[in-house]
């Protein structure tokens, strides 16, 4: 057989054995943006959690890691599609009333966290199952610089200026690690999938356990092919000429969340409260500082069952990818109201 006859057929073999260029893509960028201003009734507002920003760069390793960090990871099984990432993120938390100087007791506290991730995302096609592990580092209080930014912001958009920062928690440290195990539960051909998950909070930031069905419906990849393909359309590798290929599909989320403690709404495990005199009585309102809200306001009590339904869709074209998800939880205090939340995340592959 001639030579050039060889380099002809490559294509064909490809396609055969299912080697698909996209399979070539090594590099995921994700900007995730959640805010409840983002509203697809058009409802926005701007109270309890009210803003994560995060960028994420998650990556293929040609040789396994020699990194402890790395190597304790937990993988899903021999022949499993891992994908680590690093990633930095800030959250943000407000009352209701923004214009307030004085501490408000029955409502979210001022609260932010900067924090910096490690990931792996680890997928196995053919057990159907998926091992999420992630470690976060950081910071709650005003090392976070979640008063700076939201100031900002606001001033960039000429929006009310939020009045209440010096009441937010202390500076105290973050971490904490999270896993997340989903296994198929059932499946129709490429257009519908089945899936049940359970995740695990552990460290200072977050302790408490979640569980969820979550089903996807359209055009799209096995979600155990790995998560570099959920957001990634790649090209059509077993073509002669290449062409951009692409996925659309919705997805719905419920989720029951059973929670421990919670520094975002609680304060860090290593510093007091700076607002309120945990277990106390409410202070006598004429002895009671009601601009520096230091007193002896009662703490607002954590609740532990928290429901939430998250519903969107996902649109991908070649490297490129873009998600919408809409997410509508309980309230996390007792005593607060329930709340949404917007998420758009653009995804660029290379």
């Amino acid at each position: 057989m001639k030579q050039h006859t060889i380099w002809l057929l490559i294509p064909l073999l490809m396609a055969g054995t299912g080697v698909r260029a996209q399979d070539t893509t090594h590099y995921l960028l994700r900007i995730y943006e959640d805010n409840d201003f983002i509203n697809i009734r058009g409802l926005g507002t701007d109270e309890a959690y009210t803003n994560g920003t995060r960028i994420d760069l998650f990556y293929r390793k040609k040789h396994p890691s020699r990194w402890f960090v790395d190597r304790a990871m937990p993988r899903a099984g021999k022949g499993s599609e891992d994908v680590y990432g690093w990633g930095i993120m800030q959250l943000m938390f407000t009352p209701r009333d923004i214009s307030q100087t004085a501490y408000q007791p029955d409502d979210y506290a001022y609260s932010g966290a900067l924090l910096v991730s490690h990931t792996l995302y680890s997928y196995n096609p053919l057990k159907r199952q998926a091992i999420q592990t992630e470690i976060l580092v950081g910071a709650i209080g005003p090392l976070a610089m979640a008063e700076q930014t939201q100031i900002g912001v606001h001033r960039l958009i000429h929006y009310q200026r939020p009045m209440g920062w010096s009441h937010q928690f202390k500076n105290d440290l973050l971490l904490n690690i999270n896993i997340t195990l989903e296994k198929q539960l059932a499946a129709s051909g490429r257009g519908l999938e089945l899936i049940g998950g359970s995740q695990v909070f552990a460290g200072t930031m977050l302790n408490g356990v979640a569980f969820y069905p979550m089903l996807r419906v359209g055009k799209m990849e096995s979600y155990f092919r790995g998560f570099l393909h959920h957001y990634n359309g790649g090209v059509d590798g077993g073509r002669l000429r290449h062409r951009k290929k692409w996925q659309a599909y919705f997805l719905v989320k419920p989720e029951a969340q059973f929670i421990f403690t919670n520094a975002m709404l609680e304060g860090g495990m290593f510093t007091s409260h700076p607002n309120v005199a945990m277990g106390e009585a409410p202070a006598d309102p004429a002895t009671t500082d009601t601009h520096s809200g230091r007193g002896g306001y009662r703490h607002q009590d954590l609740r532990k069952w928290v429901g939430s339904i998250n519903c969107g869709a996902v649109f991908s074209s070649g490297n490129f990818g873009i998600s919408f998800i809409q997410s509508s939880a309980t309230a996390m205090m007792k005593g607060s109201y329930s709340h949404e939340v917007g998420n758009v995340s653009l995804y660029f592959g290379w």
